[in-house]
C-alpha cells in the first residue's frame, strides 16, 4: 500500500456514552489525508497489536474544533486537551494527552485539511477500499514521525528589547504582583506492585475543605518485568481511576498531567476554576538504574507557571537497602543535574529543578533508621518518642551534613515510621528479613510563602507494605494585578526608548585561556569565567559557531549557560565543563582528537571575544576497540601515546599486529568478570542496581593504571563497570557489519538453532572470544538465580543492547530480536 501514517497519537474516545483507548493516525495517500482510528491492545507494539476501527477522510466537510466541556462528569481522566473533529457523516469527540506530541498532530491535522477540494464521499470511497484490503497491512506499513518538540513549542525569539523588558519585569515583580493563597495536598504511596484493593478516600479526602490542588505520587506501581523492560503497566489506569474516585467529593477537580516512569507516577489534579490560570505544563523523567538508564530507580516531574508563580514537582524512588545512603544521594545529585525542562522559547536555556519560585519533592526516599536495631526501634515507636527516633534517621543526617536537599524543609513528623508492614496489616514485618522500621515515604519543599498545614501518614490504607503520607501546604501565589502591570510595563518602554542607542555594550572577562589537566573517561571537570558587564546598558551575550562548524564548542566541551542576559554592573558566571563520555573518547584515545578548542563569545550589539581552551586527555581502556586492546599486554596509560596511535591505525587498515600473539581477550575484561565469578555469583539484583560513581572511578583507574592489583568498589560498581565498558566499545563485540545477519537468524521461519553459531563464528577472532566468554559467564550466573533472582530475559534484555548495537536507531521489534538472538546463547552453550 501506498500510504504513509505520517503522526499518530494515542487519545480517550467517546464511544457510545463510554470512554475508550484509541490510537488515530494520520495518513497520506496520494496526496490525501484522512484519519485513521485503531482498537489496540494494552501494550501496542507491533501490527499485530492493533486493528482498524474506523477511517475518517478529510475533507472540505471537515473541521477541528476545540471543546472546552469534560467527557466525564465531574473529572478530566487521563488528557488535557478537548478536540471534536467534524466530519461529513457526523463527529468524533477525543481527548489528546497534554504536550508538545498532541499540539504537533492537531498542527499536522489542519495543514492537511487546509487547501481540500474534493468531496468528503469521493474521498470516503477510496479510502474505504483501503478498509477492505485489509486492516493490520495499513498499520505494518506506517512510519511513525517523532514529534518536535523544539518546532511546536517555537514562539518569536527574544531579542535584545525584549529581554531587557522581561528582566526589569521580573526585578519590578513586587510592583504589580501581590499574593493569594492556595492550598495544595502532596501525597506520596508505595503501592509496592499491588492493584487498589480500597477506597483512597481515607488519605485522598482527608483535609476538612477541598485543597486546591492535589499532586499525587505513587512508587512500584508495578514490579513485573514487563513494566520495567518496556514501561507498559495495566496499573496506570488502575490507579488513576482510584485516585480520582477518591479526591475531596466537596470539589470537582481537572488531571492536567499524569506521567510516569516504569512504576514511578505522577498525578496533577486542579480545581476546575483554576484550570484556566495553569500554563507552561512540562513533564520529564529521568532513570537512575543501572548505567543511568533503567527506570526501576529515579524521578519524574512537572513544572508549571500558576498565575505568576513558577512550581515543580518531583516525584522519585531513590535506591533500597540500609546501607545504601551514598547511593540515595547520588540518586538525588543525578536527578537535580540531569532532570531538565524545555522552555516554550527553544533559544532559551532547559529550566533545572531548582529554578523554580517553588519545589515541592516527595517520594519513596527510602531513607533508613542508622545504628538501631529493631527491638529498639519498636520500643521508641511504643514510647512515641519519635523526635529521639527521628535522630537516627539517614535523611535527617544527610540533610544536617548538607550533602542532599539543601534548602529544602520538611514538617516536624509525628506518625509512625511508613515501612515495613505486612501486607494487609498494620503489622510490622514479621518476614524472615524482619525489616528495621523506616521512614522510606517523605514530603520536602523549598522556597518562601509555604506553609505546613499537617504532615501525617494514614494508616487505614492497607494494600501495600507502606503506608501513604500525605503533607497539605498553603502556599502564597503571585497574583498579577493588571493596572499596576500595564503601568510598570509602560515606565520600563519609556526608559528603555530614552537609552536605547546611546551606548555600546561591554564586558570584562576574568579570564581568556582555560587549561584542563589529566581529563579523564567520565570524570567531570570544570573552571568557572566571569562576566562583569562594565557598560552603560544591560547586554545580551552567546557563544557563536565558527565558520565550517557544526556547534560553538567540540562535543566534549559545554559552557553553561551558552547564552545569557547582564544587567547594567551585573555578573554571570559560566561554567565551562568538560566530559569525556562513550562518544568521544575513542577519538580521543586515538589521538586523532585533543582537548583543544577555540570559543566565540559575542556580545549583541557589541563585539566578539575569543577564550582558548587546552588540556590533556589520559587514554583509557574504556572506549578503546577489542583489537587494540588485545594487543596490549600492560596496562593502557603505562604505553607510548605513539604507540596506542600505531596500533589504532593498524586495526583501522588491516595491517599487522604489532606484537606476535595477542591476548585472546582484553585483559580488562577479563578482570571485571573474573572479579564478578569469584565474589558474586549469589549477589542479589547484579546488572540492576547501580554502583557508586565514586568506586567506578577507583576501577577505570585499576584497570587504565594497573594499580591496585585487584579491582576495588563493590560488585555493583564493578558490573556497572563492565557494562558502561561494552556499551564504550567503538565497535561492539558483534560488530556492525553482521549486525543484520544476526537480525535475519531470528526471523527465519525454520528457528534453526545452528544459524545463530554461524554468525558468531564470522566474528573476528577476539571477538568471537569475548562474546563466548561473557556468555559462558552469564550461564554460569544463571545456575545461581534462585539466589542472584537473574533470569535469561533479564540477562538477554540487559546483555543484548550492549553485544548487538544497531549501527542505526533501532526499532522495538529490532531490540526484541537481539535479545532473542542472544537468549540462545544463555540457555545452552553453541560456541
Amino acid at each position: 500500500h501506498k500510504n504513509c501514517c505520517k503522526h499518530a497519537v494515542q487519545c480517550l474516545v467517546l464511544v457510545d456514552n463510554v470512554i475508550e483507548s484509541r490510537l488515530l493516525g494520520l495518513v497520506e495517500r496520494t496526496k490525501e489525508h484522512a484519519l485513521f482510528v485503531f482498537t489496540h491492545r494494552r501494550m501496542a507494539i507491533t501490527g499485530e497489536d492493533v486493528t482498524l476501527y474506523d477511517i475518517f477522510p478529510i475533507s472540505n466537510d471537515f473541521a477541528v474544533v476545540e471543546v472546552f466541556k469534560c467527557l466525564s462528569r465531574d473529572i478530566s481522566i487521563g488528557a488535557d486537551t478537548r478536540v471534536r473533529l467534524n466530519f461529513q457523516d457526523g463527529d468524533l469527540e477525543v481527548r489528546l494527552p497534554f504536550g508538545s506530541h498532541s499540539r504537533l498532530f492537531l498542527s499536522e491535522v489542519n495543514k492537511a485539511w487546509s487547501g481540500k477540494t474534493c468531496q468528503g464521499k469521493v474521498k470516503r470511497e477510496g479510502w474505504n477500499e483501503l478498509k477492505r484490503e485489509g486492516r493490520h497491512d495499513l498499520v505494518r506499513q506506517s512510519s511513525h514521525t517523532a514529534s518536535n518538540k523544539a518546532t511546536m513549542l517555537a514562539m518569536p525569539q527574544f531579542g535584545l528589547r525584549d529581554n531587557l523588558i522581561r528582566c526589569e519585569l521580573l526585578k519590578n515583580e513586587d510592583i504589580y504582583t501581590y499574593l493569594e493563597n492556595f492550598s495544595f495536598f502532596i501525597g506520596t504511596y508505595n503501592v509496592n506492585g499491588q492493584t487498589p484493593k480500597e477506597s483512597l478516600r481515607p488519605w485522598l479526602g482527608s483535609t476538612s475543605t477541598p485543597p486546591d490542588m492535589y499532586c499525587v505520587g505513587f512508587q512500584e506501581l508495578d514490579l513485573s518485568k514487563e513494566a520495567f523492560f518496556f514501561n507498559d503497566t495495566p496499573k496506570e489506569t488502575e490507579w488513576m481511576k482510584a485516585v480520582s474516585e477518591g479526591l475531596h467529593p466537596d470539589a470537582k477537580y481537572d488531571l492536567v498531567k499524569l506521567v510516569r516512569l516504569v512504576g514511578i507516577m505522577l498525578l496533577f489534579y486542579v480545581r476546575n476554576e483554576h484550570a484556566k490560570h495553569i500554563s507552561e505544563m512540562e513533564a520529564e523523567t529521568v532513570g537512575t538504574g543501572i548505567m543511568g538508564r533503567m527506570g526501576n530507580k529515579g524521578a519524574v516531574a512537572i513544572r508549571f507557571r500558576f498565575h505568576n508563580s513558577d512550581i515543580c514537582v518531583v516525584n522519585s524512588h531513590l535506591a533500597a537497602h540500609i546501607e545504601e545512603y551514598e547511593r540515595r544521594n547520588q540518586d538525588y545529585k543525578d536527578i537535580c543535574s540531569r532532570l531538565l525542562f524545555r522552555q516554550h522559547d527553544p533559544a532559551l536555556v532547559p529550566l533545572t529543578i531548582m529554578k523554580h519560585n517553588v519545589v515541592l519533592w516527595l517520594g519513596d526516599l527510602n531513607y533508613r533508621l542508622s545504628d538501631l536495631d529493631v527491638d529498639d526501634v519498636k520500643d521508641l515507636i511504643a514510647k512515641k518518642d519519635f523526635e529521639t527516633l527521628h535522630s537516627y534517621d539517614q535523611l535527617k543526617r544527610q540533610i544536617d551534613e548538607k550533602a542532599v536537599f539543601v534548602g529544602f524543609v520538611e514538617g516536624e513528623i509525628g506518625f509512625l515510621p511508613t515501612y515495613k508492614y505486612d501486607t494487609g496489616s498494620d503489622q510490622w514485618d514479621t518476614s524472615e528479613k524482619c525489616r528495621v522500621p523506616a521512614w522510606c515515604d517523605r514530603i520536602l519543599w523549598r522556597g518562601k510563602n509555604v506553609r505546613q498545614l499537617h504532615y501525617q501518614s494514614h494508616m487505614d490504607l492497607k494494600t501495600s507494605d507502606h503506608k501513604p503520607v500525605s503533607s497539605l501546604l498553603e502556599m502564597g501565589i503571585k497574583l498579577v494585578n493588571e493596572e499596576s502591570y500595564k503601568n510598570t510595563f509602560e515606565e520600563i518602554v519609556r526608559s528603555l526608548d530614552k537609552m536605547e542607542n546611546e551606548c555600546i555594550p561591554s564586558v570584562t572577562l576574568s579570564r581568556r585561556e582555560f587549561h584542563f589537566i589529566d581529563v579523564k573517561f567520565m570524570q567531570h571537570q570544570a573552571e568557572t569565567l566571569t562576566l562583569h558587564n562594565d557598560g552603560q546598558v544591560p547586554c545580551q551575550f552567546e557563544f557563536i559557531q565558527k565558520l565550517d562548524e557544526p556547534t560553538y564548542c567540540k562535543p566534549w566541551l559545554t559552557a553553561n549557560p551558552a547564552k545569557g542576559f547582564i544587567a547594567q554592573g551585573g555578573n554571570v558566571d559560566i561554567d565551562l565543563e568538560v566530559f569525556v563520555n562513550r562518544s568521544t573518547a575513542t577519538e580521543l584515545n586515538a589521538g586523532r582528537q585533543q582537548i583543544e578548542d577555540i570559543l566565540v563569545l559575542h556580545l549583541d550589539r557589541g563585539k566578539d571575544y575569543f577564550l582558548s581552551v587546552l588540556g590533556n586527555y589520559l587514554p583509557s581502556c574504556f572506549g578503546s576497540s577489542i583489537q587494540t586492546l588485545c594487543q596490549l599486554r600492560d596496562p593502557i596509560q603505562e604505553m607510548p601515546l605513539e604507540t596506542i596511535r600505531e596500533l589504532v591505525m593498524n586495526t583501522i587498515q588491516t595491517r599487522p599486529l604489532i606484537i606476535d600473539k595477542p591476548l585472546d581477550i582484553p585483559k580488562e575484561i577479563w578482570q571485571m568478570v573474573d572479579h564478578l565469578y569469584r565474589n558474586a555469583p549469589k549477589q542479589g539484583e547484579l546488572f540492576q542496581q547501580p554502583g557508586l560513581r565514586s568506586e567506578f572511578v577507583e576501577i577505570r583507574d585499576c584497570l587504565d593504571t594497573g594499580m591496585p592489583d585487584s579491582l576495588p568498589g563493590s560488585n555493583h560498581s564493578v558490573a556497572e563497570a563492565l557494562l558502561i565498558f561494552l556499551d564504550a566499545l567503538p565497535e561492539p563485540v558483534v560488530p556492525f557489519s553482521l549486525y543484520q545477519q544476526c537480525l535475519e537468524c531470528c526471523s527465519n521461519t525454520s528457528h534453526d538453532v545452528f544459524l545463530h553459531p554461524q554468525v558468531v563464528s564470522l566474528l573476528p577472532q577476539c571477538h568471537k572470544n569475548v562474546f563466548n566468554y561473557i556468555a559462558a559467564f552469564l550461564r554460569e550466573l544463571l545456575k545461581h538465580s534462585t539466589h542472584n533472582s537473574l533470569d535469561v530475559n533479564i540477562l538477554a534484555t540487559i546483555f543484548a543492547a550492549l553485544l548487538l548495537r544497531s549501527p542505526t536507531k533501532q526499532d522495538l521489534a529490532e531490540k526484541r530480536k537481539t535479545q532473542e538472538f542472544f537468549q540462545h546463547f544463555l540457555v545452552q552453550d553453541l560456541s
